[in-house]
Order: C-alpha cells, then sequence, then structure tokens
C-alpha cells in the first residue's frame, strides 16, 4: 500500500517537514481491502500494524476458544471475534484492531458497513515489546469512547500477567491483576472465567 505510515506509536508526533498524506475514512477501506497487511487508521493517517509473532497468536486463540466455549455450553448471547475485526471509534474516527472482543447479542455496525464494528463489550490485547505501554494508555483511553465498552483486558506474553479492567460506573474502573497459574481470570462483562492455565497453554514463559 503507498502513502502508508509505518510508526511504532500511532500518537508519536509526526515531523513538520514530512507533509503527510491524509486520507477519508472510506479511501482507507477502499485501499485495506485490497492490501495482503493489516493496517489502523488514525483520522486521516494511515499505519501498519506490526507482524503478531507465535507466542501472541496461541494466547489469542487459546482466549478465543476458550471464550466460545463458554457461551456455546452455557447459551449465552455473546458473540466473540479475533484479531481480523476492525473497531471504529466515531468520536475520534479511528479504526484499530483489537486481537479479540466480544459483543452482546449481535454487532451494531456503523452506518451498516460491517468492517466497522462499534458496540463491543469486551476488547482484549495481548502485549507486545512495541505496542505495551500505547494499549494500557492511549488506547485504553480511546475506547473507552464507546458506549458499549465495559471491560478491557491485558494479556502479557512473556510472563504470567493478565489484567482487567472493569466499568463499574461512567468513569469508576476496578482492576484486577493475575499472576498465579492456579487463578482463574474473571470476565465479569461476559460471566466467565478462563483459568491462567488455558491462557498460557502451550506457552513457554
Amino acid at each position: 500500500m503507498s502513502n502508508v505510515a509505518t510508526l511504532k506509536n500511532p500518537l508519536a508526533v509526526l515531523q513538520p517537514e514530512k507533509k503527510r498524506k491524509l486520507f477519508t475514512l472510506q479511501e482507507y477501506l477502499r485501499l485495506e481491502e485490497k492490501s495482503d497487511e493489516l493496517h489502523e487508521y488514525y483520522d486521516g493517517i494511515i499505519i501498519k500494524l506490526p507482524m503478531a509473532r507465535g507466542p501472541h497468536n496461541i494466547i489469542t486463540a487459546n482466549v478465543i476458544s476458550a471464550i466460545n466455549f463458554f457461551i456455546i455450553q452455557e447459551n449465552q448471547p455473546f458473540l466473540v471475534f479475533g484479531s481480523q475485526q476492525k473497531v471504529y471509534l466515531p468520536e475520534l474516527n479511528y479504526g484499530v484492531y483489537p486481537d479479540a472482543l466480544a459483543v452482546s447479542e449481535k454487532p451494531i455496525y456503523f452506518e451498516g458497513n460491517d468492517l466497522l464494528l462499534i458496540n463491543p463489550i469486551l476488547i482484549i490485547e495481548v502485549l507486545s515489546k512495541s505496542t505495551s505501554k500505547y494499549n494500557r494508555t492511549g488506547k485504553f483511553e480511546e475506547y473507552k469512547t464507546l458506549e458499549s465498552f465495559r471491560e478491557y483486558v491485558l494479556i502479557d506474553h512473556k510472563k504470567n500477567r493478565v489484567e482487567t479492567h472493569f466499568r463499574e460506573e461512567h468513569d469508576l474502573w476496578r482492576e484486577k491483576k493475575y499472576t498465579d497459574l492456579n487463578d482463574d481470570v474473571i470476565l465479569k462483562s461476559i460471566g466467565c472465567s478462563i483459568s491462567m492455565k488455558m491462557i498460557y497453554r502451550n506457552i513457554e514463559i
């Protein structure tokens, strides 16, 4: 894809001398559909996502499998999506890719475009060296602009550490950390628990 930025931090200050072409949302979507790689969209700026490594992908698959099993076994009204589903933040005009997410009842899409989901209740990010700081701070604040958003889960792929942030009130988030492999991680937004051993299955720490 031409004229696409490759930045570790999408909120990095751009150099004044490097005038960058801005894209409309529709232009971005057309380019993204033709691309073999994933790119996020930040109000006109297109940023290439780094390639996800093996441990990252294994953890993501473990979590999605566990949530899907819970949904089916308990006949719960949730849907889970993987890292190919873009979430659109209308207030910011951002289009981003979480590692996994869940919605309640049925997905809602911006202006009916099923590329742009806008009602995640649960968002999960597996942390990497290049994205850890952004996922913990900037991206969390951005996700908060979504009315449906109730829970944020951050999973470290280099050590046994999971953080959950649950919205108890509009501006009140309750944080809990898990570091023991014998723990069960509670996902309050969907009423599900996943063992740490399941999350880190086939991962060597």
